[in-house]
């Protein structure tokens, strides 16, 4: 896989996504009043779920099924990289919330920071099922990927059997189904609606379908003119279906099922189309959206705090709010590049050579 092409460059545009959905409830006024798109943040979440799974089976199905990496090695390499960083912006998050405790005042939105549920989030084990809706709220998808690292070697091998590629994108919307119906008919939502606590159960269906488009880009198929028709046609049904009121219609699968198929194309699409001239500000802001995910809270945290404070203890005009508001996202992306190169990238450099030995 070449990088610094589409795939790349959507995987960093869903990651701004994540953070405008966030940083929207900050500001002074809710952004959905503006557009519905405001309110789509977890497309964005299943986009990258989806990457995921497609990712992985691009790059490590044929070690996987050759028997050079190992079920269990290949899930500590994978838990390796998404641990260490998440429990160090977990330590650094509970270290902000308990200074702003001892010098007498609380972290915005203080019922956010439960302390008997940072075990559960610091073991990445909250999305099996253990409530924890606070703290680093978006690290509920790495907890569900953790499951699915330890299930993607047999997902792999599984649709290797498949001979046909254009049944693996079927099979895919056939496991999205099975899941739709058993949230449905155990937690009684749909599964973008499910709980975080539940994210393994919205996840999986997503990373499975990920690696069957994988499979599918990996026997050659579809071909690249098709494949563009995908990647724009998937472009164009999820602009068409954003001013969509998802909870206006009379079952949120009429926004939800052409909202996947076309998320699906585009992965499909992209994945299938050579990277002609890759881009290395977009291979650069790929590898940022890791830390941007998983920082952009703790900087919110920390910024909302005080300027929540100052707009309750003084008169601030509204043109100056909207000011504030957008100062946060170049300090979110700022952080996330400080966190990148002096903490997450030396931590990998220094472990993954070891879980390669």
């Amino acid at each position: 896989m070449v990088r610094g092409g589409a795939l790349d460059f959507l995987r960093f545009l869903a990651s701004l996504l994540i953070v405008l959905y966030h940083y929207g409830a900050e500001s002074p006024i809710r952004l959905e009043l503006f557009a519905q798109v405001f309110s789509r943040g977890f497309l964005a979440t299943d986009f990258f779920l989806m990457l995921s799974g497609y990712v992985l089976g691009r790059a490590y199905g044929p070690s996987t099924l050759s028997g050079r990496l190992s079920p269990a090695r290949f899930w500590a390499r994978r838990a390796a990289r998404v641990w260490p960083g998440h429990l160090v912006v977990l330590a650094m998050l509970a270290l902000l919330v308990l200074t702003l405790n001892l010098i007498g005042t609380d972290a915005h939105k203080p019922s956010r920071f439960i302390w008997s549920e940072l075990p559960a989030q610091a073991l990445l084990i909250h999305a099996w099922g253990f409530p924890s809706d606070g703290w680093n709220l978006p690290s509920w998808s790495l907890s569900a990927l953790i499951v699915c690292y330890a299930l993607f070697p047999f997902f792999w091998r599984a649709v290797d059997k498949v001979r046909r590629p254009w049944i693996l994108p079927l099979i895919g919307a056939v496991i999205m189904g099975g899941f739709e119906i058993l949230a449905r008919a155990v937690f009684h939502h749909p599964l973008p609606d499910l709980q975080f606590q539940y994210g393994v159960v919205r996840a999986l269906p997503l990373f499975a379908l990920g690696v069957c488009l994988a499979r599918a880009v990996d026997m050659r198929w579809p071909s690249e003119a098709m494949a563009r028709i995908l990647l724009w046609g998937g472009v164009a049904v999820l602009v068409v279906t954003q001013p969509l009121d998802r909870y206006a219609l009379p079952d949120e699968w009429i926004f939800d099922v052409p909202s996947l198929a076309a998320i699906a194309a585009i992965v499909l699409g992209a994945g299938r189309l050579p990277v002609k001239r890759p881009r290395k500000w977009i291979e650069e802001g790929a590898k940022l959206s890791f830390a941007l995910f998983i920082t952009h809270i703790f900087v919110g945290v920390a910024y909302w705090s005080v300027v929540h404070r100052l707009i309750e203890t003084r008169p601030i005009d509204i043109r100056l709010q909207w000011v504030m508001w957008g100062a946060g996202f170049p300090l979110a992306y700022g952080a996330a590049w400080l966190f990148h190169t002096f903490i997450d990238q030396p931590l990998q450099n220094r472990l993954q050579p070891l879980l390669r030995k």
